[in-house]
């Protein structure tokens, strides 16, 4: 019992045990109501991680290598199955995530059926773990405001993956892209364009999205690495930096674009969980614009934007 004890009170809840002569021992555990436990089907895009629950997902099935590779070359690739047409999308489409080559030593290929109206998807990973029970935690408002993110779930081997409500992301990916298709106004002014420089996955989403309500064109990099990448094709009006990431931290990126003639005039904000002043410090020092840290409220980075570019969002 000492076991359940601990994981119990890891959860934030408590355990009592009441036992009566002769009437036998009772077990009151008590969990947070912001705690619940459900099946999720674990799967790999890429580096991430991500958790589906299995309420919405229709099934599993599995299609020969050769023949999903055929059918990736048609426009709209799909697969029947039980009598639905499924659109066979990489799941990396709609986190934002790089997917990886189709192993050559795969015979075939596993997809993960979604049913949503029209909008009815296979989905294509890099990698199912399989499924297993896990608790769900809530998250906070920026997150949750976010479509088709349910919660987050600490795994065994300690990560922390999102779980996704694959039947909302399905629908709102299905309306985006038809709001594409149909003709758009012209716009009177050049839009903004902002580089997200963040190793978390999340962190990337929700800027982009609140940045994307407010007309601002995003471009998004893991990394500082990954970052100088993208300014080699790409020039935005303002940069947005983590400082932790590997292989280039935010201070080494800040550094090179500030000694970089055709870049160092780009505005930098660094927004990160560092808010002792000796980062503040650093990062003014190298020729950072404004710091702000995690987690910041919207009308904070908007207006930091608004101020160092001299227009309103």
């Amino acid at each position: 019992m000492d076991v359940v004890n601990n994981e119990v009170k890891n959860l934030g809840g408590s355990m009592r045990i009441e036992t009566e002569s002769g009437a036998g021992t009772r077990f009151l555990i008590r969990l947070p109501y912001t705690l619940a436990i459900t099946n999720a089907l674990i799967v790999n895009v890429g580096d991430e991680t991500f958790a589906l629950p299995l309420p919405t997902v229709e099934g599993v099935t599995r299609i020969p290598r050769d023949a999903l590779l055929e059918l990736l070359t048609e426009d709209q690739p799909s697969i029947d199955y039980g009598g639905v047409s499924y659109r066979i999308q990489h799941l990396g489409s709609f986190v934002g995530a790089a997917p990886s080559a189709l192993p050559e030593d795969y015979s075939s290929v596993a997809l993960v059926l979604v049913r949503a109206g029209d909008n009815s998807t296979a989905l294509l990973t890099d990698t199912l773990e399989g499924s297993r029970e896990v608790v769900v935690k809530t998250l906070g408002s920026q997150i949750t405001s976010l479509p088709g993110i349910s919660g987050a779930t600490i795994l065994g081997d300690g990560r922390i993956i999102m779980i996704l409500d694959m039947g909302t992301l399905v629908r709102v990916h299905g309306e985006t892209e038809g709001a594409k298709q149909a003709p758009a106004p012209v716009p009177t002014e050049q839009p903004i364009t902002a580089l997200v420089v963040d190793d978390s996955i999340t962190m990337r989403r929700v800027t982009q999205r609140l940045l994307e309500r407010h007309a601002v064109r995003v471009l998004t990099a893991r990394d500082g690495l990954d970052a100088i990448s993208v300014l080699q094709d790409h020039e935005p009006d303002i940069i947005l930096l983590d400082i932790e990431m590997p292989r280039m931290d935010g201070y080494q990126f800040a550094t090179h674009v500030r000694n970089d003639p055709k870049l160092q005039h780009l505005p930098i904000i660094m927004i990160t969980s560092r808010s002792g002043e000796k980062h503040r410090a650093r990062a003014i020092e190298i020729g950072v614009n404004d710091y702000l840290g995690k987690p910041y409220q919207e009308s904070q980075l908007t207006k930091a934007i608004e101020t160092l570019l001299g227009r309103e969002l």
